[in-house]
């Protein structure tokens, strides 16, 4: 088995994109949970990700941003379903993050068909601030962006 190598996230600079959790013998770190300032880990590779329509990310970005530092005060959060009507803000802004699957071949991007993320209501005691369970088409990842901190 090779020998492990961590990446740290820089998410200032990629804004918002996944992790899907996979034996790769590549572990990306990353600061999550606002003012907590928790540090998460996990094996496997980045996916990019796109907006609705096809493009970038910044309405799903900035309503993660708005629901996490704003309505629940930068914090962190301790894991498990959010308040009130934020569960339903955060399935909404979840839902309009694509990422890309690939077709037969990888370099084929006609047949590439984009594919939404969807909350991963199974490991909701992992949710906190840039560290959301996400179920992807490859499997289960976290969805990432800078911690507010």
């Amino acid at each position: 088995m090779p020998e492990r190598r961590y990446v740290f996230l820089d998410c200032e600079e990629l804004r918002l994109c996944v992790v899907v959790a996979a034996p790769t013998a590549v572990v990306y770190e990353h600061q999550y949970g606002g003012t907590a300032c928790m540090q998460g880990r996990v094996e496997g590779y980045l996916l990019p990700v796109h907006g609705v329509p096809a493009g970038d990310c910044e309405e799903a970005l900035a309503a993660l941003r708005e629901i996490f530092e704003r309505d629940l005060g930068g914090a962190g959060w301790p894991g498990g379903a959010l308040p009130g009507q934020l569960m339903a803000r955060l399935r909404d802004a979840v839902d309009k993050v694509f990422v890309d699957e690939s077709g037969e071949m990888a370099g084929d991007l006609l047949s590439r068909e984009q594919q939404r993320l969807v909350l991963d209501e199974g490991r909701l005691g992992e949710l906190d601030e840039a560290w959301i369970p996400v179920v992807t088409p490859d499997g289960p990842g976290y969805l990432v962006w800078g911690n507010s901190d």
